[in-house]
């Protein structure tokens, strides 16, 4: 097996495999100073000013003369003097493909009352506020399984109570675009599939009443939608004990629900990538694409995101747009948040992250190129904006910050019903009610973390599987997990902390 790994005969680089120590050759270059694994190798002499390729595309701009066999990286590489700001082409609709007839597949869900179909069968206490937090939370405690192993004992078929608790909620413009944003993600959760039932906890003085809140939601409250807030109900211990009362009234009905043959056309997921390394653009990443692919040939649907982790690579997701106007919609989308980071004194490349960096990867062209292969190869039927209801079916984008709780946040918002995340430095990450699995880049990370990951796409690199057969494998997975199957990250209770809805607008 070769130390490195060329992905297009176009490129000006290719990756190592291993740690390349001086002197060792590379297409018959020798390499000059130390590479370590997932890290860029010039191919040819690249002079200061000329473009990088990797993936045959524009990875930043050389900042120094670049010698073959040297490592290219931050050191040498950059988004150059227009940061980043060069022509690509939209082509618009270019590369549609005809739609292929769906086939067919099941898994075992839960189907709610008007149709909607669940893959876990939760119990949710949403707060409006942050000053309601600690009593959702409090609510949500006395039937965790960890505290009070007893409280759900006789309800088997409940997975759990979960406070999905925040930091917003007032000091916000009451009709501005933050409140906006905020409605329409507790609107998303609140209507959930996974969430049999849902309890809201306000303060009660809030710029986020919990009137507003479902009136503007067109929601209306019931047995399994209730709300009330602190200051109604003689403060803290009292607002504790009458949550606790109305969940224990919703959890006979919750315990009803049964699993039963569904379409996999009825799972919905969010695809997700943190901690990214070289590696990342290689193996999970197409190999989760690999598997988006299966998913909406079987007419389920997938939702790609990150829009700051997509800048520079739009162009190859404008090609499949089925429309000119859902890829106009895209770009857009990019426009607004050049101007979002530009106000903000900051720039698009403020993206990568150091671990990012660490693992190979130096430009946010580079991290996007690899990014967007999460989305495979189908047609790109819609765009939606942040935690907008999902009514599209196929491959969507949703567009969201790259930060991953508070992207993946709007993607459940949405109705993502599960979300597939890779990393290639590691993450501890979980998304209630949505089971998150989470995908290595590399074998390294799998063999050192393996309690947080549920499947290794790292055998990729190390010549031992392929893209295609991975993305069978991680199909698989994701009926399996939907059917029930518990991903790593819920066996260690992550989920309520992660729930991060996107901030935007002043702080009063």
């Amino acid at each position: 097996m070769n130390t490195y790994i060329r992905l297009h005969p176009a490129d000006d680089v290719v990756i190592a495999r291993q740690q390349l120590l001086s002197g060792a050759s590379v297409e018959s270059i020798p390499v000059r100073g130390l590479i370590p694994p997932g890290h860029k190798v010039a191919t040819r002499a690249i002079a200061s000013g000329a473009p990088v390729r990797r993936y045959n595309q524009i990875i930043g701009f050389a900042c120094k003369d670049i010698a073959a066999g040297e490592h290219v990286h931050t050191h040498n590489l950059d988004m150059g003097p227009n940061k980043g700001d060069f022509a690509r082409d939209y082509a618009f609709c270019a590369d549609v493909k005809p739609e292929a007839a769906p086939l067919h597949a099941e898994f075992m869900g839960y189907v709610r009352a008007d149709g909607r179909v669940a893959t876990r069968n939760y119990l949710g206490v949403l707060s409006s506020v942050n000053c309601s937090a600690t009593v959702a939370r409090a609510i949500a405690d006395h039937f965790s399984k960890t505290l009070n192993p007893s409280a759900l004992a006789d309800f088997p078929n409940v997975d759990g109570v979960v406070a999905l608790t925040h930091s917003s909620g007032c000091g916000m413009d009451t009709e501005g675009l933050g409140m906006q944003v905020l409605e329409r993600t507790l609107a998303g959760y609140a209507t959930h599939p996974n969430f049999a039932g849902v309890l809201a906890v306000g303060l009660g003085c809030e710029a986020n009443q919990l009137k507003s809140w479902l009136s503007h939601s067109g929601l209306k409250e019931g047995s399994m939608l209730q709300t009330f807030n602190i200051q109604d109900s003689g403060g803290t211990r009292l607002t504790v004990a009458k949550g606790i009362a109305l969940i224990t009234a919703m959890l006979p009905t919750a315990n009803l629900a049964q699993r039963q043959p569904c379409s996999v056309a009825h799972i919905t997921v969010g695809l997700q990538c943190g901690g990214s390394d070289g590696y990342s653009g290689i193996s999970a990443n197409p190999a989760l694409g690999a598997a988006v692919d299966l998913l909406v040939a079987h007419g389920g649907t997938a939702i790609l995101s990150e829009t700051p982790e997509i800048y520079g690579a739009e162009h190859l997701l404008t090609r499949r747009a089925v429309r000119r106007e859902v890829g106009e919609k895209l770009v857009a989308r990019i426009r607004w948040w050049e101007h979002y980071t530009a106000m903000h004194q900051g720039e698009m490349n403020n993206n990568p992250s150091p671990g990012n960096k660490a693992g190979g990867l130096t430009t946010i062209l580079e991290k996007s190129l690899g990014a967007v292969a999460k989305g495979g190869t189908s047609n790109l039927q819609a765009v939606y904006e942040y935690a907008e209801k999902i009514t599209a079916h196929g491959f969507i984008y949703m567009d969201t910050p790259g930060y991953d709780p508070v992207s993946a946040t709007g993607q459940v918002a949405g109705g993502a019903n599960l979300i597939c995340f890779t990393t290639g430095r590691g993450s501890a990450y979980g998304c209630a009610p949505a089971p998150s699995i989470k995908l290595a880049t590399n074998s390294a990370l799998w063999q050192r973390q393996a309690d947080d990951i549920d499947i290794n796409c790292g055998d990729i690199v190390d010549g031992e599987s392929t893209v295609q057969g991975k993305g069978e494998e991680i199909f698989q997975a994701i009926i399996a997990c939907a059917s029930g199957r518990s991903s790593k990250s819920e066996s260690h209770g992550y989920g309520q902390n992660e729930f991060v809805p996107w901030q935007l607008g002043a702080v009063m």
